[in-house]
């Protein structure tokens, strides 16, 4: 009997999900909270972790201070990230249209659209990562061809849908913690190169500033995310157990990646391909370990992928999840082509950018819902002074703001320094707590 239940389970797991943005029934329900670790934990064994170690080189930051940055980044990101993942299975939605509660439906539209752009613009990081590693094993076969034949394996994935991804990062999980600890041991052996680090910026917490933010955008780009692969799970689920197996897959994938970048890009000292550099250093293990990076891609991607089209029918578009899917990868692939030459000038950019709107929509999020104890409330169509909020959070953190694309007035004066997380947050979050509420 138990041998027949558990095989009726892992067929219907490769079918394809029936449901897309609606209440999961307490049938479907699971009791295993430990998803939440393996999920995250594969989903950041990845290239756009590994490519962020070697942005403190890049900047010359110091290496105390690479460690604090990392740390404090990575702390803070997957928190948020647990904290969100807890809201899945006590509304059985996704992390967007949970989001409804709080700004109403049309309300909702415009984060929805936002986290639209941002999934489709890391699935193209990652997949234009991919491809570089796959034209290391096999430099004589086009771009193009390369990055579709990601594409098409990613896109399969998430089209089987909710179940199928966690059964994916499970095994990532293990393939990619393997591979990677082979590279960790490489690593290891070369040690002294992490000693032998020694800049000297003129103003170290400039720098320090965008690395942990950079790092915090990372992680927290998932926030969005995070109940979309908690919705499954059992309501009765602690909270606490939700949000300690989520940060912590999180926090252990993201340290250890960045860390094993920054090894890399000091052995290689000034390569600008964060790929060839891994292949170089290490020498009869390079191949294995650009197998390693083009799987984390597709492990990122498809979560990318699948919260990118329930973004879409959170904004109400009317075709289903499948059909979705394909035409994200197809824009995708373009993206993938038309940015693949200036990748490594644009990587640093996107990620800054990337979390300027998340930690608004999050602080009113987390604010609205601490303050009326998770009660599920109506739906509106708009709740007004929440989307207030938001836009407000957004538009006080612009004198924040440091890229290289725009540094505002702040930034300036404080060297650099980028506060524009904290700052949109907390706005956000006082401005939700203080208004009155909207029936």
């Amino acid at each position: 009997m138990a041998v027949r239940q558990h095989t009726v389970r892992y067929q219907r797991q490769l079918q394809i999900e029936p449901y897309g943005v609606e209440v999961i029934p307490q049938e479907e329900r699971q009791k295993n909270s430990w998803s939440q670790l393996t999920l995250w934990f594969g989903c950041n064994l990845t290239i756009a972790d590994f490519a962020l170690g070697f942005l403190p080189v890049s900047l010359g930051l110091p290496l105390w201070a690479t460690l604090a940055a990392l740390l404090l980044g990575n702390v803070v990101g997957s928190l948020l990230v647990g904290a969100l993942a807890s809201m899945g299975p006590k509304y059985g939605l996704p992390q967007l249209v949970i989001g409804r509660f709080s700004f109403g439906i049309k309300g909702e539209y415009l984060p929805a659209a936002f986290n639209f752009l941002s999934t489709v613009g890391w699935f193209a990081v990652n997949n234009i990562l991919g491809t570089f590693g796959l034209q290391t094993l096999l430099p004589g076969i086009p771009f193009f061809i390369l990055s579709l034949g990601l594409v098409v394996i990613q896109g399969v994935v998430a089209i089987l849908g909710h179940h199928f991804i966690h059964i994916y990062e499970r095994i990532m999980s293990i393939v990619l913690g393997v591979l990677f600890l082979v590279v960790s041991v490489r690593l290891v052996q070369h040690s002294s190169v992490f000693f032998s680090y020694h800049p000297h910026p003129s103003n170290v917490w400039p720098l320090f500033a965008i690395m942990a933010a950079a790092t915090f955008s990372y992680v927290g780009s998932w926030a969005p995310y995070a109940s979309d692969y908690s919705r499954y799970l059992k309501n009765d689920t602690p909270s606490a157990r939700i949000v300690s197996f989520a940060a912590i897959g999180n926090f252990l994938s993201s340290f250890w990646l960045e860390l094993v970048g920054l090894g890399v890009a000091l052995l290689a000292k000034n390569s600008s391909n964060s790929i060839a550099a891994l292949h170089s250093v290490m020498g009869s293990f390079g191949d294995l370990a650009v197998i390693a990076i083009i799987l984390g891609g597709t492990a990122a991607d498809a979560l990318n992928l699948y919260s990118n089209a329930l973004s879409a029918l959170a904004i109400d578009i009317r075709l289903p999840r499948s059909v979705m899917t394909v035409i994200t990868c197809l824009l995708g692939l373009i993206l993938s082509w038309i940015g693949a030459g200036s990748f490594e000038n644009n990587y640093e950019n996107f990620l800054l950018l990337l979390g300027y709107w998340i930690t608004p929509w999050v602080g009113v999020l987390l604010a609205d819902f601490w303050k009326n104890q998770f009660q599920t409330r109506t739906v509106t169509s708009l709740r007004l002074s929440r989307l207030l909020a938001f836009i407000i959070g957004i538009l006080v953190s612009i004198p924040f703001m440091s890229s290289s694309l725009y540094e505002g007035p702040i930034a300036k004066a404080l060297g650099g320094t980028d506060l524009t997380f904290i700052v949109g947050f907390l706005v956000a979050f006082t401005l939700t707590w203080f208004l009155p509420k909207e029936s």
